[in-house]
């Protein structure tokens, strides 16, 4: 491992006596330190713009964008995956999220799954990964073997790939194509990157998918016009947009969007209805 990588997310919090602090102590400890996330996301916007033009790219072309990680980066990418269909409207092949130990490490930690090389490769493998697909490796640390392992076999095989991590210079970093690297400093509590580490990583994966989705086509304006109608609130969420795009009443953007079941189609037939 090169001599100038340190890992700033295993540092020593800048916080002593956690223990005999109040909870109102706690929070704005804990809040202090929260703010300064978004500035460290500030200043990767450049590497985040390289990367996303790259999955743009790969996914307009057919690929799918694979994210892929251990423990809490892990659940971050499943989650962000899980959340395009319903808020998009794309088959949930096109964002696919890969967790060290599987699905069930989404709920309970799979022990040593993460110190695996060969299993992301394998997990990729399951789906037919090939070039025209795109890979993220999510990891705060930079370092973990499931991931790289699975990143070195993406570089032989000529698949592109990206990560997000939270040191700088770190093996992973270097390993891929796209690096981000977004240094959030060391966390309040000694070496939980489920905390500053993986609120930037939520951060950049929300910019991930949702600037995706958008050069995909699927907003309008700044509405989600392709969002899946599967409870009430969006239902309701859905004929207001029709509302406001047509002018119409609610009961007829109500009747639209039982006949056409799509806030986009709605709104286009009920527009040529009108002309």
């Amino acid at each position: 491992m090169a001599e100038d990588f340190k890992k700033i997310t295993e540092q020593n919090s800048y916080y002593n006596d956690l223990e005999q602090k109040s909870v109102s102590e706690l929070t704005k400890i804990i809040n202090k330190e929260d703010q300064t996330v978004a500035n460290a996301v500030e200043k990767s916007l450049s590497q985040i713009e390289t990367l996303i033009k790259e999955v743009v790219k790969q996914v307009s072309s057919g690929g799918r964008l694979f994210y892929i990680g251990a423990g809490t980066s892990g659940r971050l990418g499943i989650l962000d995956a899980s959340e395009c269909p319903p808020t998009f409207g794309v088959s949930d092949d096109v964002v696919i999220g890969l967790i060290a130990g599987g699905d069930q490490a989404i709920r309970k930690a799979v022990e040593f799954a993460e110190d695996n090389t060969e299993l992301g490769w394998q997990d990729l493998q399951a789906y037919n990964i090939h070039k025209g697909d795109i890979v993220i490796g999510i990891v705060a640390s930079g370092t973990t073997p499931y991931v790289l392992g699975a990143i070195e076999h993406c570089k032989s095989h000529n698949i592109p790939t990206g990560c997000i991590t939270c040191n700088p210079k770190s093996p992973l970093a270097k390993a891929v194509d796209f690096p981000i690297e977004v240094v959030v400093g060391p966390e309040v509590v000694t070496g939980s990157s489920r905390m500053k580490a993986g609120t930037a990583q939520k951060m950049i994966l929300n910019m991930i998918s949702t600037a995706l989705m958008i050069k995909l086509g699927r907003v309008e304006g700044h509405k989600m016009v392709d969002m899946q109608l599967s409870n009430h609130k969006l239902v309701n969420r859905g004929v207001q947009m029709i509302r406001e795009a047509l002018k119409v009443s609610e009961a007829k953007a109500k009747q639209l969007l039982n006949q056409h079941k799509s806030v986009r189609q709605a709104i286009a037939n009920g527009q040529k209805t009108h002309q």
